[in-house]
């Protein structure tokens, strides 16, 4: 791993934005494929770039007229060239904390973790913890533990620890767990009420469970922890970017700056660690509404540079679908007989007044919407906002549309919307999906990759990380093969793979163009940032499921190597 040094990346990006020297290039990359994910020009010989920026791409012949006495020529000795992947969904803070800071515990292999398993990981933990200390963990998983949807409770997490207090997030980042001595901390008690967007669960007689939903809720409880210093905020965020640009991203987004620490600290920390290099990624930031709400005025949408700028808002609509919170139109299929259809965090109304001031501001409105209840009601708001046809270019965006049906996904055509989906769903949940929570018929219709093709949308691909590991290319893969992990696997909904062209875009032009990016960066052409990754093999060469298998060699940010394998 090499980082930026003696030139910081904010003053690369001043240099690259300035007039291109008529001299040499200062690079030529040659001697491997290179993936353009330019329509006009899909492959390549040879790119040259200077000052940050790509100067041209073509013939090597071509290209070496660019030659002078210092350019340096970078064989790739049969790799592959591509742009630089994009992350348009990602919580970075989130990252940091739940994966760097607290217990990780996700388990994204097969076999399942056991409810067992998860008490005993838990137990090991708790030895290093002193009494009175918060035991901080993330990433348990109902659905993907057995036995199916075993929770933890606080009498279960009691079997952990009745000294010390314990907060452990759901994997989905919208329910998590507490054991009763945080229940104790927190001051709530069997006739607290719920926090207004959140919900405290109580069993049939009343008690409190120690299951709780939503951001509000999880307030009243990371509100009694100790917030770590900066130092160690700052080394978890590192490490975050280190395991992107290992992964060939080059431009990612905060989706809900704030959430975490305010407004103002995580703006202030994402402009330091951008343009110092310590965070070696290009960033787009979200407010989180919850965080930064409408008499707070301090930032303005566009504020910042090519390195970090805070361009939209984030609205939480509803939960997640395999947490059983997704709000759905007709009840979950799990369990049997069930009346559950899930949580609107917000009456129509409530949402609309939400988003149209800031519609108004010039925020590009993002709105989580999983299930396809959530996603009426935010197509409903977003059409009150779309009254003219500039309004439909503002890229409204829906955050992981993960249900939608054929009729909504005609409707977000119309409105411009630009969705993202968390394609993950399709691989480590879909046969929970299928089988168990959803019933074929709404599985068949997660994350509809080739209708929205069909209706000509963009649409990009996404992690929601730590919801489901940084990796765009297995992202590509999950949309072009649509396999599920459990065995034996099966493929959800043939009709909507799409060709591994389509699903490059989503991680590259597309979800560039959802970031309103697409004229900097995405592809290789003329005049975009000197973003790229070398990788090990051709992706478009390569077999739809391997492509996740395929290496990031290198990841270049403007102009400048960040990351080297080994």
């Amino acid at each position: 791993m090499r980082h930026l040094n003696q030139i910081t990346f904010t003053a690369m990006c001043l240099i690259a934005q300035s007039a291109i020297a008529s001299g040499n290039a200062d690079a030529i990359f040659y001697g491997g494929d290179i993936v353009t994910m330019n329509k006009a020009q899909p492959t390549a010989e040879a790119v040259a770039i200077q000052a940050g920026k790509i100067v041209k791409v073509g013939s090597l012949s071509k290209v070496k007229t660019l030659q002078g006495k210092d350019t340096k020529l970078i064989n790739l000795n049969g790799q592959t060239l591509m742009p630089g992947l994009v992350e348009p969904h990602v919580h970075i803070f989130g990252t940091a904390f739940s994966e760097e800071l607290w217990q990780n515990m996700s388990n994204f292999e097969m076999p399942h973790d056991t409810l067992d398993s998860l008490v005993a990981k838990l137990k090991t933990y708790s030895k290093n913890v002193k009494d009175g200390v918060w035991i901080t963990a993330f990433g348990v998983d109902p659905s993907r533990t057995e036995p199916f949807m075993s929770e933890l409770t606080a009498d279960i997490l009691d079997m952990v620890s009745t000294t010390k207090p314990i907060f452990v997030m759901n994997q989905s980042m919208h329910i998590a767990y507490v054991n009763h001595k945080a229940l104790e901390l927190a001051g709530l008690t069997d006739s607290s009420p719920n926090p207004k967007g959140g919900q405290l669960l109580k069993d049939s007689k009343g008690h409190l469970t120690g299951v709780i939903y939503e951001v509000p809720a999880f307030y009243l409880f990371l509100s009694k922890m100790p917030v770590p210093n900066q130092e160690m905020i700052e080394q978890a965020v590192q490490k975050v970017g280190r395991k992107m640009v290992s992964k060939g991203v080059t431009t990612s987004a905060e989706i809900t700056v704030g959430g975490y620490l305010g407004v103002d600290k995580e703006y202030a920390l994402l402009d330091s660690m951008t343009h110092s290099g310590k965070l070696p990624v290009r960033v787009r930031g979200y407010m989180y509404a919850g965080a930064y709400p409408l008499t707070n005025n301090s930032y303005k949408p566009g504020q910042g540079d090519d390195v970090f700028k805070v361009i939209g808002v984030k609205i939480v609509a509803d939960g997640s679908d395999q947490g059983l919170t997704g709000a759905m139109t007709k009840p979950y299929a799990y369990p049997a007989e069930t009346t559950n259809t899930g949580t609107l965090n917000f009456t129509e109304q409530e949402l609309y007044d939400l988003a149209k001031p800031r519609f108004d501001q010039g925020w590009q409105i993002s709105v989580h919407s999983n299930g396809d209840k959530s996603i009426e009601q935010t197509l409903n708001v977003f059409q009150k906002l779309v009254t003219k046809p500039s309004d439909a270019k503002t890229r409204l965006r829906i955050e992981h549309f993960t249900v939608p049906t054929q009729a909504q996904i005609a409707k977000a055509a119309k409105l411009g919307v630009v969705p993202g989906f968390t394609i993950g769903h399709t691989d480590y949940w879909g046969e929970a999906f299928h089988d168990h929570l959803l019933g074929p018929e709404r599985a068949n219709r997660i994350d509809a990759s080739a209708s929205l093709i069909k209706n000509g949308m963009h649409f990009a691909y996404h992690s929601d990380s730590p919801v489901s590991p940084i990796h765009p290319l297995k992202y590509a893969s999950e949309g072009a093969s649509r396999l599920w992990q459990v065995a034996p696997q099966k493929v959800l909904n043939a009709n909507e793979k799409v060709s591994i062209n389509d699903a490059l875009k989503a991680i590259t032009i597309d979800a560039a163009y959802q970031l309103k990016m697409e004229d900097k960066i995405g592809s290789l052409e003329a005049g975009k940032y000197a973003d790229f990754a070398i990788v090990d093999k051709n992706p478009m060469k390569t077999d739809a499921y391997k492509i996740r298998d395929i290496e990031v060699n290198e990841t270049w940010v403007n102009g400048q190597q960040v990351f080297k394998k080994n």
